[in-house]
């Protein structure tokens, strides 16, 4: 008995690591993270405690599961790339990769339930990041426009659970995150430019040369910034801490846009992707809540 247990017991956790990582963790972290930031600001820092629970779960569930799905759908495309092989799907931790379908199913189902609890608005909303997600999937971009509408999705949930109405705000919140979604992304793609090729992915932004994709990234770069700017001065509830934040954060992207756009090499490609991640999306958004909740 012992023994069947030294035996089971790493092999359940092997495969409970392996489920979570087809949820891909991380970005379903932080498509949270924003839900809930933006929760939080449609209230001024006064949100009902048990509907922003619901709100920060129906993200949760939603995004994971169809983060899951988008990674069940791009498997035998992730095992032709190194960066991506060893993924739980195409490394075959979970065989075959059908058995993660179910656990899918339900998690996104159950986030599009609780969004229509929350309101028809917001089912609309999770209904079109999911669609978006495992449909319209690279065609002309990855980034464009289904990414970027797979990525509003968990703000304007977040957002119209609380404030069915539409203001200047909120479109300035949209735009920040539209603007940086394929910032973000087309700077990994040229970062790994070969990797990609080689899989046999062939569009924007990998079917014009890096020395005029990085043209492109530093204009959105500054749109970036106009943008981040833009909403300081039109959000009535953000001061000096969140403008702070913006010029800081955009100085830093700008700096890192300008130094690819001198170099074209996949170094510089790379680390303006891991500034576009976590480090600029989520501390502008803690530092809206942050000048909220100081006001």
């Amino acid at each position: 008995m012992n023994g069947a247990e030294v035996v089971t017991t790493p092999n359940i956790y092997r495969t409970v690591v392996s489920y979570i990582d087809v949820l891909k963790p991380r970005e379903t972290f932080l498509l949270t993270f924003i839900g809930l930031c933006a929760a939080f600001i449609a209230v001024n820092g006064n949100p009902d405690l048990d509907i922003f629970l619901l709100i920060g779960l129906a993200v949760l569930m939603g995004s994971a599961g169809a983060n899951g799905l988008t990674n069940y759908l791009d498997r035998n495309l992730d095992a032709k790339m190194q960066r991506t092989c060893r993924r739980s799907l195409p490394a075959g931790h979970i065989d075959p990769p059908e058995k993660v379908l179910p656990v899918l199913i339900i998690l996104v189902a159950t986030g599009l339930a609780i969004a229509l609890w929350l309101h028809p608005l917001c089912l609309i909303f999770g209904l079109a990041g999911v669609v978006t997600a495992v449909t319209f999937r690279k065609r002309v971009s990855c980034a464009f426009p289904q990414g970027v509408i797979a990525g509003l999705s968990p703000v304007l949930i977040g957002w119209v659970a609380f404030d069915a109405t539409f203001s200047v705000e909120i479109l300035f919140i949209s735009l920040l995150i539209a603007v940086w979604i394929p910032l973000h992304v087309w700077s990994v793609m040229v970062a790994n430019r070969d990797d990609y090729q080689a899989a046999g992915i062939d569009y924007f932004p990998l079917s014009w040369q890096t020395k005029d994709t990085v043209k492109v990234l530093l204009a959105l770069c500054c749109i970036l910034i106009i943008t981040s700017l833009l909403l300081s001065y039109f959000a009535s509830n953000l001061g000096w801490l969140y403008l702070l934040t913006a010029v800081a954060m955009g100085v830093l992207t700008l700096v890192a846009a300008i130094r690819l756009t001198i170099s074209s090499n996949s170094h510089d490609a790379w680390r303006l992707y891991k500034l576009s991640s976590f480090p600029y999306l989520g501390i502008m958004f803690m530092a809206m809540c942050a000048d909220i909740w100081l006001l």
